[in-house]
């Protein structure tokens, strides 16, 4: 996932700024990783760290590394299916978010097992949460946002986002799904110095920086209707559409025949959901030697969905970078939640050159998902995150 090297780019990316610092290391070994990262992060007190890691590096060592060297930080994170780094999207690197102490206030908790997690649990969870932020933010003025990261294989996101959402009420929910570079066997949160798997990290961070919560889109449904019927909910499994055999009709729908199903057809034709007024993408993660597909949302029998259609990707881009400039005023950084088949899309339409210009550009750096969170919801294919201005906007956040 090395695309085309973004015009603007530098050795290190743009500059960091004061409240929130970026690093990235592609070093072999996990001493040279960390290194590099504390050298792009710099000396600066951190309250929170965020470490977005491929898994062909030891995301434990490399956590174990950086807590010797910033001492009293939070530090999780996980591993991905490709980086946003400084420098554009990448894999094979520790890309590394630093959100110094004198601007943030973090606190932060493991839910495990996230297949057990239930209504009240959230409640209880995030009424303690809300008492030890409070004491630890004392008279520190700013605002409160939640962010969560979650194992994208756990099949269980949905009703976690819906019970934390729900309980976090006026506060801003976002976040991502670990990835595995698409081997899809085993994704991995980090909290402290342990991996873990069907868990969940889910932060309270309050800044006196100005910030906006967002979710882009560039798919809208089309005329072309299907109807599931017949799948396994639980495992988010589909095994008919139309009451033939789903791949080969969602082969047919598109104008392809099921053997040439590949990642990068799902992520150019992906399905979509209209609820509530809005369009919601419900990408097929893969299919099966019997012809079943699966996917990485919730999926159930009598779901109608239309094949989407694609608007401008890049304008799409574009746009939501000029409303965060207007929300935030000039740009800090922004903490990117990318769906991966946004980025197979991108690498198959010949596109991904002015796409990493324009991350690069405004300081994005995040990781590729395999599901994004926003609010009460659980999505894909989008791009979901969070900007921070440099203090001269207004504030106002979305969501």
């Amino acid at each position: 996932m090395d695309g085309n090297e973004p015009e603007n780019s530098k050795d290190n990316g743009p500059e960091n700024g004061p409240g929130v610092r970026r690093a990235t290391s592609e070093a072999p070994h996990v001493e040279g990783a960390v290194a590099e990262i504390l050298s792009g992060i710099g000396p600066a007190p951190v309250a929170f760290l965020l470490l977005f890691c491929s898994p062909s590096y030891d995301l434990a060592g490399v956590a174990a590394g950086l807590s010797r060297a910033v001492p009293g930080a939070t530090i999780a994170g996980c591993t991905t299916a490709g980086e946003i780094t400084p420098r554009g999207y990448r894999t094979g690197t520790v890309t590394a978010v630093a959100f110094s102490a004198d601007r943030f206030t973090v606190t932060a908790r493991l839910i495990e097992p996230m297949s057990r997690f239930r209504f009240e649990d959230g409640q209880a969870l995030v009424h303690a949460m809300r008492e030890e932020h409070a004491a630890a933010r004392g008279a520190r003025k700013g605002r409160t946002f939640a962010l969560l990261i979650s194992d994208g294989l756990s099949m269980s996101e949905e009703i976690l986002v819906s019970i934390l959402g729900d309980a976090f009420a006026e506060i801003p929910l976002i976040g991502g799904s670990a990835g595995d570079d698409l081997m899809f066997r085993e994704t991995h949160v980090l909290l402290g110095g342990e991996t873990r798997k069907d868990a969940a990290i889910v932060s309270l961070v309050s800044t006196d920086l100005p910030f906006q919560t967002f979710q882009t889109q560039h798919f809208v449904s089309s005329s072309e209707k299907l109807v599931v019927t017949r799948a396994d909910p639980a495992r988010r499994l589909v095994a008919e559409i139309n009451a033939e055999p789903a791949a080969a009709e969602y082969a047919r729908l598109i104008g392809l025949r099921a053997g040439d199903l590949t990642p990068a057809v799902f992520a150019a034709h992906p399905l979509v959901v209209r609820a509530a007024g809005r369009d919601y993408v419900r990408s097929i993660q893969r299919v099966h030697d019997d012809g079943s597909l699966s996917f990485f949302c919730a999926i159930d029998e009598g779901i109608v969905m239309t094949v989407a259609a694609s608007i401008d990707l890049i304008a799409n881009l574009s746009d939501t970078f000029d409303d965060l400039k207007r929300g935030v005023g000039p740009i800090e950084a922004v903490l990117g939640f990318d769906c991966v088949f946004r980025y197979l899309e991108m690498e198959q339409r010949q596109i991904l050159g002015p796409v990493q210009n324009l991350m690069v550009e405004n300081r994005v750096t995040g990781f590729s998902t395999y599901g994004e969170q926003f609010g009460m919801m659980h999505v894909n294919q989008t791009f979901t995150g969070i900007a921070f201005g440099t203090g001269g906007g207004t504030g106002v956040r979305h969501g």
